[in-house]
């Protein structure tokens, strides 16, 4: 892999290219509007000059690992890219639009994969040129620093795209988790059930939003509890991917908190919107409830 399309320039799409430049590949990055595009390639910029600040990369590491991406307008120059990655908001249909463009410059020998954290591959994959060249590549937030890539093959994605996409993580130094095409995967099939039931245990009134999290980090050993970590990976996607294990599977035992879908409706999103299970408006995070 020498040269990779990123498309979706948030937070996930950001992170993507970071660690891909850093790596020594060359990053073709993609939005709605270019503007996004070039506003993430300035916060990347800001995200390197931490990384000197901190001496864990050189100036000159992180000069180089900037001009190799590109900000584009379009999807055309990902007619070069030896794969091509869509990083959008989880949204199936935003996702299938993605593909059915990037599908028309997508070259013949190469893949493209999606960053998502729960639909299934292979549902998706029928939408795209080539399912045989379509794969799940899941990156976990925040990517360059996360040592965690998921790849999730769909029921038609080849045995060459598999190893061609393994071997792309791990160049990235990332250690790889291979993960049947089932609801969840492996991480978020664990996960998100218990940050919802860490939603229902606080809509129940068992215990403070404080309560909850300093039990679960010191009960369990993690290092953020399961409402902060909530806030900070967005109320809106945690219940996006709730959604989709609770519709792919039928099963009540993932049906979505209430006081989660709440918080949701409020356009309290986490700390992306200032406001989720904590309030990010002071100089420390303060629990709403």
């Amino acid at each position: 892999m020498r040269t990779v399309g990123v498309i979706g320039a948030g937070q996930m799409g950001s992170g993507i290219s970071q660690a891909i430049a850093q790596a020594g590949m060359k990053v073709l990055l993609a939005d709605i509007d270019i503007a996004l595009a070039e506003k993430a390639k300035a916060g990347i910029d800001k995200g390197l000059a931490r990384l000197v600040s901190r001496e864990k990369i050189t100036p000159a590491q992180a000069e180089a690992a900037l001009s190799r991406i590109t900000p584009v307008a379009d999807y055309a120059p990902m007619a070069e890219a030896d794969l091509i990655i869509e990083a959008a908001t989880e949204r199936e249909e935003i996702k299938r639009k993605i593909f059915a463009a990037a599908g028309e410059v997508l070259r013949d020998d190469a893949i493209l994969a999606s960053n998502t954290s729960s639909i299934p591959i292979t549902r998706m994959a029928a939408g795209t040129p080539d399912p045989a060249r379509f794969i799940g590549l899941h990156f976990f937030n925040p990517v360059p620093v996360m040592g965690l890539i998921e790849v999730i093959p769909g029921l038609a994605t080849s045995p060459e795209t598999i190893a061609r996409t393994r071997a792309f993580a791990e160049a990235l130094g990332k250690q790889v988790v291979q993960a049947e095409d089932e609801p969840g995967f492996v991480v978020n099939r664990i996960l998100l059930p218990m940050i919802n039931e860490a939603v229902f245990v606080l809509g129940s009134g068992t215990a403070s939003i404080a309560d909850i999290d300093k039990g679960c980090r010191l009960g369990l050993n993690h290092p953020m509890g399961p409402l902060e970590l909530a806030d900070f990976v967005g109320l809106d996607t945690c219940l996006e991917i709730v959604r989709v294990l609770y519709g792919t599977t039928g099963d009540s035992k993932y049906r979505p908190a209430p006081l989660l879908v709440k918080y949701v409706e409020a356009g309290w999103l986490g700390r992306k919107a200032g406001r989720g299970f904590y309030d990010y408006s002071g100089d420390a995070p303060v629990p709403t409830r």
